[in-house]
């Protein structure tokens, strides 16, 4: 029985849903998956919702990744409908199924040689000085788009080289800027003084008026082909990338928390890719008692 709706629904989906010979044979590879989790007595026609987790479940325990697992449950659902439509089952027993969730893929930051690069401008026109200062200071301090596009002037601490931030959930905090950073805004504070511009508003256009997000990531973008980068250059890129490299040469991962402005510590964790491995390489290499067992053995021989 089920074979023949198998079949059925595979003519659906070819006909009709006009859907490639690879999408509809990757359906049915997931619906046979599935039916090999199921008792030999259970037919889809009469399949309940817990039989379906169960078989879901199983998949999961067995180590595909979420993404797998997505696919597999779309094809469950998707044939669970067209069987309601065909009035061969009388609801849909895949409604409120539910698959692990993806976890998003961490952004790639950039190496040392590659910011380094980037910011190895040699224009002196106003546009490239002031992009200069832009991705110096994201680099340079962490900060968010959002909190880059909202600067003002004022909020340049230029005897203490430091930024006043309005973060999220308007929490205002302060980060340091480094040298090279607070040169490139001075040297585009000279340009700026040519503007007219509206407001205090520390990035501007050419006719004064503050730079638009858009406006920024387009610059960024544009710069990192410009210097021949083989990846696509933002704002979080440069921000992750700051944040990266703090770790990697303090180990202060409370301190990164701060600069970058996070209200959780898991935040700043998963933010910097640390995972289980590079903690424990830290612990063995610092705690008093991690190599106790190897060095009573030592002393034994």
């Amino acid at each position: 029985m089920d074979v023949e709706w198998f079949q059925k629904f595979e003519s659906y989906l070819s006909a009709e849903r006009q859907l490639s010979k690879h999408t509809v044979r990757n359906y049915l590879y997931e619906l046979e998956r599935v039916s090999k989790r199921l008792d030999e007595t259970t037919s889809w026609l009469d399949v309940t919702r817990e039989q379906l987790q169960g078989a879901l479940s199983q998949i999961h325990r067995q180590g595909l990744s979420p993404r797998s697992i997505s696919l597999t449950l779309s094809a469950i659902k998707q044939f669970c409908d067209f069987l309601l439509a065909e009035g061969a089952i009388q609801a849909n027993p895949a409604m409120s199924l539910s698959a692990p969730k993806q976890n998003k893929p961490l952004p790639k930051n950039m190496d040392l040689d590659s910011v380094t690069h980037l910011l190895e401008i040699d224009g002196d026109d106003p546009l490239s000085v002031r992009d200069k200062a832009i991705m110096e200071l994201f680099y340079s301090s962490g900060l968010r788009l959002a909190e880059l596009a909202a600067l003002d002037v004022k909020d340049i601490d230029f005897g203490e080289r430091q930024v006043k931030v309005m973060g999220k959930g308007s929490k205002e905090r302060i980060v340091p800027i480094g040298n090279m950073a607070m040169n490139a805004i001075e040297c585009w504070l000279t340009c700026r003084k040519g503007i007219v511009c509206e407001d205090g508003a520390l990035f501007v256009t050419g006719k004064g008026k503050r730079l638009a997000h858009r406006s920024i990531q387009a610059r960024l973008a544009k710069w990192g082909q410009e210097q021949a980068l083989n990846m696509r250059v933002h704002p979080h890129k440069l921000r992750h990338s700051f944040a990266t490299h703090m770790l990697e040469s303090s180990a202060d991962l409370r301190a990164v928390q701060e600069l970058l402005g996070h209200a959780n510590l898991s935040t700043t964790q998963i933010y910097t890719s640390l995972d289980f491995q590079h903690l424990a390489k830290v612990y063995d290499g610092a705690h008093p008692r991690a190599k106790a067992k190897s060095t009573a053995k030592a002393g034994k021989n």
